[in-house]
C-alpha cells in the first residue's frame, strides 16, 4: 500500500507564495517520475509540473517561471514552491508518484485547496 499525502494549500491574496508539499509512504522499490496536477471547478484536471527521480522538470506555459518543482529522494517528499501567484491558479492540487511495487503503478494524493483572492 502506497500513500500520498499533500500539506501547504490555503488562501493566499494575488502575488503571494505557497509551498506545497507531498511526501510518499508505504511499502515500494523507488518512486519514478512525480508532478503536481490540478483542478479548478467545472474544469479537467491538469498537469502542472513533473520532476522525473533525477531532477529533470517539465512545466505547463501556465506556471513557467513562477512555479519550482523539487524532490528530496531520501525523504520521498515532492515540492511545489509557487510564487506570484495569480486569481486563476485557484484549483485543487494534486499530487501524482509513478512508484515501482513490482510493477510500475500511479498513486494519488487527496487534494489540497489553493484559493487565490484578495
Amino acid at each position: 500500500q502506497v500513500q500520498l499525502v499533500e500539506s501547504g494549500g490555503g488562501l493566499v491574496q494575488p502575488g503571494g507564495s505557497l509551498r506545497l508539499s507531498c511526501a510518499a509512504s508505504g511499502t515500494f522499490s523507488a518512486i519514478l517520475d512525480m508532478g503536481w496536477y490540478r483542478q479548478a471547478p467545472g474544469k479537467q484536471r491538469e498537469l502542472v509540473t513533473v520532476i522525473t527521480r533525477s531532477g529533470s522538470t517539465n512545466y505547463a506555459d501556465s506556471v513557467k517561471g513562477r512555479f519550482t518543482i523539487s524532490r528530496d529522494n531520501a525523504k520521498n517528499t515532492m515540492y511545489l514552491q509557487m510564487n506570484s501567484l495569480k486569481p486563476e491558479d485557484t484549483a485543487v492540487y494534486y499530487c501524482n508518484a509513478q512508484v515501482i511495487v513490482l510493477g510500475r503503478l500511479s498513486y494519488w494524493g487527496q487534494g489540497t485547496q489553493v484559493t487565490v483572492s484578495s
